[in-house]
């Protein structure tokens, strides 16, 4: 097999490549570029399982970033495990093609536990006293030993949080310039996260937002660059596009004021309550699964909130390939200058201790405003300072920083977009086939095998 190297540039549209991006454009040169098919939920997770089997979220059961395990009525939020989506994977296949195969997989999801050689992954460690240490997971061990020890600590704040930005992707690209050189893989995958933090937090067409276009450019040269030194031809690929959606929708408020959804009263605010709810959305960006037991009654009332723009029944999910036990009873998508909010909470006073905190997990929703630090805070940084002195003390601490404000959001996804320029887009170092101009996102996995069999 011929080496590839496998780039996920987050948030990256068609629309984007032009004269702010020479180095993407020297890319497409070689081969082409065109606009990708995106999947409904057009979401990080759904995505990457989609490229990496070839099926839909009907078939891998990746319906979102998270989803409801029905056994244990838990919400499950940016897990990691490798064996949570069905099907065989991009590197599975390859290897059971050619045993010679070998694969490097850094920061794409579903990362633990895959089939790979070297893999690289966030995972933080959680003390039994409750703190919270960032690190990285990797397999084999050393090698985020090695590519710590050549490149320092991975900038775990700068991946995701208040200051999440370009740090991540340098720090990525660099370990994947170290590993292309050293390891030399037939297949080396890697995910550069931060076109998307300014995206969200400004929208797509922001000055800061473009910084961040002509920043990722950048790196796509150092990574094209060392890619032609080692032999390996390019696949990037995105995920999906982001839209200007400045209007928050408070889908489970909604439900709680309808009384489907119940909430219980704890020492720590408020807490939701699946077992007692009728009703409640685990919101998603621009989609939200809508969990019910009473589907007429609580269809009726998303269909009247604002901000809805479709309801998906079973019929509906089984047409754009969601029909899967993980999916919601009802999943809502919103307009497109919208998106949903997690918060279930009539008054911020009961608002749960984690709201106003950075947690992935813990959040029945996803929560774009961890990208921020709450501006009614008279001294943020000398909070997050003094938060900090407890951390590295060894006291346990609450980084209370994130605001409980939707409005300052200004860009999402997640619903499928109405151009094809705003939605993700394929490039290759190698000429390709387009049917209709548009490359097909279960289609990926099929391109990246021939790659390396050219």
């Amino acid at each position: 097999m011929n080496p590839v190297l496998l780039l996920d540039l987050v948030g990256l549209t068609a629309r984007q490549i032009g004269e702010a991006t020479p180095n993407l454009r020297a890319l497409s040169a070689r081969g082409g570029h065109a606009p990708m098919s995106a999947v409904l939920p057009a979401v990080t997770c759904s995505a990457q399982a989609t490229m990496l089997t070839g099926t839909q979220p009907s078939v891998h059961g990746a319906v979102g970033n998270g989803w409801l395990l029905r056994d244990t009525m838990e919400v499950g939020l940016w897990r990691q495990s490798n064996a949570l989506v069905a099907g065989e994977k991009l590197y599975e296949t390859a290897h059971a093609r050619d045993p010679e195969f070998t694969c490097a997989k850094l920061f794409w999801w579903w990362n633990m536990g895959a089939a790979v050689d070297w893999s690289v992954t966030p995972r933080p460690h959680y003390p039994a006293d409750g703190r919270k240490i960032l690190a990285v997971y990797s397999w084999p061990t050393a090698y985020a030993e090695e590519l710590e020890s050549e490149l320092g600590k991975f900038p775990f704040f700068d991946f995701w949080g208040p200051k999440a930005g370009l740090g991540s992707s340098r720090w990525i690209t660099d370990a994947t310039i170290h590993t292309l050189r050293t390891k030399r893989p037939t297949l080396t995958m890697a995910y550069l996260p931060h076109l998307d933090y300014d995206h969200q937090r400004f929208g797509p067409n922001a000055d800061r937002s473009r910084a961040a276009l002509v920043e990722l450019d950048g790196l796509v040269g150092e990574l094209l660059s060392c890619a032609d030194a080692v032999g390996a031809e390019v696949i990037a690929v995105s995920e999906y596009g982001i839209l200007d959606a400045p209007r928050p929708v408070a889908i489970n408020r909604t439900l709680r004021e309808a009384g489907l959804l119940v909430a219980r009263a704890t020492p720590v605010g408020e807490i939701l309550d699946p077992f007692g709810s009728t009703a409640f959305a685990l919101a998603d960006h621009q989609v939200a699964h809508v969990y019910t037991r009473d589907t007429a009654r609580t269809r009726e009332v998303l269909e009247s909130l604002p901000g809805v723009a479709a309801v998906l029944g079973p019929e509906d999910k089984r047409a754009a390939g969601l029909d899967h036990r993980n999916a919601g009873d009802l999943v809502a998508v919103s307009d497109s200058d919208a998106w949903f909010t997690y918060y279930y909470w009539l008054d911020d006073t009961a608002a749960p201790d984690f709201a106003r905190t950075v947690d992935i997990h813990r959040k029945p929703g996803y929560d774009p405003c961890e990208m921020f630090v709450d501006p009614s805070l008279r001294f943020p940084k000398l909070r997050v300072a003094r938060r900090l002195a407890q951390k590295f003390s060894g006291m346990r601490y609450l980084m209370d920083v994130i605001p409980i404000q939707p409005e300052l959001v200004r860009g999402s996804h997640g619903r499928l977009p109405d151009d094809p320029m705003d939605g993700p887009v394929f490039l290759s170092t190698l000429s390709f086939d387009a049917p209709d101009g548009v490359v097909e996102m279960t289609s990926v996995k099929d391109r990246v095998l021939a790659a390396l069999e050219r």
